[in-house]
């Protein structure tokens, strides 16, 4: 892979965090990608693998999401990147853990108890890797958000609820030698830019992009951008969300020998507090071989493990380890 040299980047000092020295961190103007950058420069030594960097950018010019999947970067938003040390296996439960460390952050919480105050759904965690929040057609939302909607087919619309993606988040492996050194997660937050999706880059998901700002006016039509939090302070809160995840994360490794299950059972129960799938009706398409499988039922939690736990019409329950998810309009 390529390294990206820093020399043909504008570094921005004033939004460095002067506080958080650990962190090592650089701003870009822009990069390419900021997961990819930083996983370079920690394979090819330039960056030392036994601390924790953070790469922040002002934009991607090939921003990247799950499954290979193209991430859009409009100036105004965070695209930030930390990498962090590990000595234990990454499991699916990490990037849910993120996901709730992330809920947890000011911004987030402020936003929540407004939403929630005028009966509006609050912004959760979505198995696996997001940050968003599911609509139902009578709730108010933004203009911004609604004029995203036809990227979706006229019969979709009518069968499946968009989810309103607010966040993505995506965790990748370092390796140094054959050896796994630590893991870098790339999150990408829309703050004051909303991108626009079209049927090509929604790869046919049923989603549709939200940022802080849509969700700002849809509490106070005609709030200002200055009233929410500058990309330093989302930098800072973002961070200390991911080494805090990351903590939290090596807790429960280090519980789950013992047979105790104190950080797992905290853990879930936070999960399900902000669980944005939570007794929705899901329809998951699952591709195996070939072959395709479709499973109707509704969300119930996650399990240990960190699956998705759906409980079909004839009362099983299934654990899914993946599958593209839509969410059934129900009335």
């Amino acid at each position: 892979m390529p390294i990206l040299n820093q020399s043909s980047h504008s570094v921005s000092e004033s939004l460095t965090l002067e506080h958080l020295p650990e962190l090592n961190h650089r701003h870009l103007t822009s990069s390419a990608s900021t997961n990819s950058e930083l996983i370079a420069d920690v394979q090819n030594g330039i960056l030392n693998a036994t601390e924790m960097h953070l790469l922040t950018a002002e934009t991607q010019s090939a921003g990247r999401g799950q499954h290979g999947r193209s991430w859009q970067s409009p100036r105004g938003n965070v695209y930030l990147s930390l990498y962090h040390p590990v000595h234990i296996p990454v499991s699916g439960l990490l990037s849910l853990i993120i996901g709730v460390e992330l809920a947890k952050m000011p911004v987030i919480q402020v936003l929540n108890e407004q939403l929630q105050m005028q009966g509006l759904t609050p912004i959760g965690v979505k198995w696996a890797n997001d940050l968003g929040v599911y609509q139902s057609q009578n709730q108010s939302q933004s203009q911004s958000a609604l004029d995203n909607a036809d990227v979706h087919h006229t019969e979709l619309n009518h069968q499946t609820l968009p989810f309103n993606k607010l966040a993505g988040i995506l965790i990748e492996p370092v390796s140094q030698a054959g050896k796994l050194v630590g893991v870098v997660i790339g999150v990408g937050l829309n703050v004051q830019a909303t991108p626009k999706l079209t049927a090509q880059t929604s790869e046919g998901m049923s989603y549709q992009a939200i940022s802080l700002q849509d969700i700002a006016e849809t509490l106070q039509p005609k709030a200002q951008a200055a009233s929410l939090p500058s990309l330093r302070v989302l930098y800072q809160q973002m961070s200390k969300a991911l080494m805090a995840a990351m903590t939290r994360f090596e807790h429960l490794s280090i519980e789950k020998p013992t047979g105790h299950s104190y950080y797992l059972d905290s853990f879930l129960k936070q999960f399900d507090s902000m669980d944005a799938l939570s007794e929705l009706r899901l329809r998951v398409t699952q591709e195996h071989n070939g072959q395709t499988n479709i499973l109707t039922g509704y969300a119930c939690g996650i399990d240990t493990h960190g699956c998705l736990q759906l409980r079909q019409d004839n009362g099983k329950i299934s654990a899914l380890f993946t599958g593209r998810i839509d969410v059934i309009q129900t009335t």
